[in-house]
């Protein structure tokens, strides 16, 4: 009897446990204290898609989480509608919070205005909660799919890409942040002197996302990656962020306590890892992307589509 071998996406799905994912992004609280990293990579994505020049009719923010990037986006392209999509009931909770009070704001300062121009308030960007794989969406409804340090959290992110692919119009552009391989390398280190068991998430290589978003149909995908070190002054302070950017959520995770004496020996792994300047340093490889859902070569029936461009006269 012979086994066929896996599949190349099989290779790169990684076995994450979703739903606790969902219940741990579901605590905003814990949540808001490391979302630093996600503001400053949002402004570095902000700055990428200033250099393309597109007019989009609708969007989504896929992981929207609490709603941070969206007025951001409503703003870059006020004409558009956008949609915040999140898996975590709790983070949309906190975004339609953070609406309605920028809402009644709005409403403070333009609401007599609207009354005497008859004009409807805007009601903001929408909020629905679903899957990046499994999106509640119609094929060819989106303009711009934007996801912002979102997509290493699920499992088949091949599935995901082939899903956004046709949710997106042709010439409609994905954008999205995720976590590198280099990211966490300093809590594997740390942990390799407690267990062998694996204690980040397996992220995925910027060419393997490449080759996916081919895989699904996306058109010259562009990827690049960088570096951004984040320090702290305590081993715990370090590991409670880590926690809170979603700890480990992998099936085959340890699932029993540390011991007292190992968790000293974990402390004692962070604090050999200190610099010049007396902090521990925590490493992030963002890895950045962006492709087009590219014009169809055949019809729905199999015939080729040639364009053929004329001079102008």
């Amino acid at each position: 009897m012979s086994v066929a071998p896996p599949s190349a996406s099989a290779k790169l799905s990684a076995p994450i446990d979703l739903p606790l994912v969902r219940r741990h992004f579901g605590q905003p609280q814990r949540v808001a204290e490391s979302d630093f990293l996600r503001r400053e990579v949002s402004n570095r994505m902000q700055e990428r898609l200033a250099l393309v020049k597109i007019e989009p009719r609708q969007v989504l923010d896929a992981g929207c989480g609490e709603g941070a990037d969206l007025p951001v986006l409503q703003k870059r392209y006020p004409q558009a509608q956008v949609l915040g999509l999140d898996g975590a009931l709790g983070m949309l909770d906190v975004a339609a919070q953070h609406q309605r009070s920028a809402q009644s704001s709005l409403d403070r300062l333009f609401g007599s205005v609207n009354r005497w121009l008859g004009t409807p308030a805007s009601s903001g960007p929408e909020l629905v909660c679903g899957d990046f794989a499994q999106l509640p969406l119609a094929p060819n409804s989106l303009d711009l799919v934007w996801s912002n340090l979102a997509v290493h959290w699920h499992p088949q992110p091949d599935r995901v890409f082939a899903e956004w692919r046709r949710v997106l119009r042709v010439e409609g552009l994905l954008m999205f942040s995720c976590f590198g391989p280099d990211s966490l390398r300093e809590v594997r280190t740390a942990f390799e002197s407690i267990d062998l068991a694996p204690h980040t998430l397996p992220f995925v290589d910027m060419h393997d996302f490449g080759d996916m978003l081919v895989n699904a149909g996306f058109s010259t995908p562009v990827m690049d990656m960088e570096t951004i070190t984040v320090t702290y002054a305590t081993p715990r302070r370090l590991l409670a962020d880590v926690r809170a950017w979603g700890g480990n959520p992998l099936e085959t995770r340890r699932r029993g306590l540390l011991s007292r004496s190992q968790y000293q020996r974990l402390l004692q792994s962070f604090e050999a890892m200190r610099g010049s300047d007396g902090k521990i340093p925590l490493t992030f490889e963002v890895v950045y992307g962006h492709a087009f859902r590219p014009v169809p070569r055949t019809t729905a029936a199999g015939e080729s589509i040639i364009r053929l461009d004329f001079p102008k006269k």
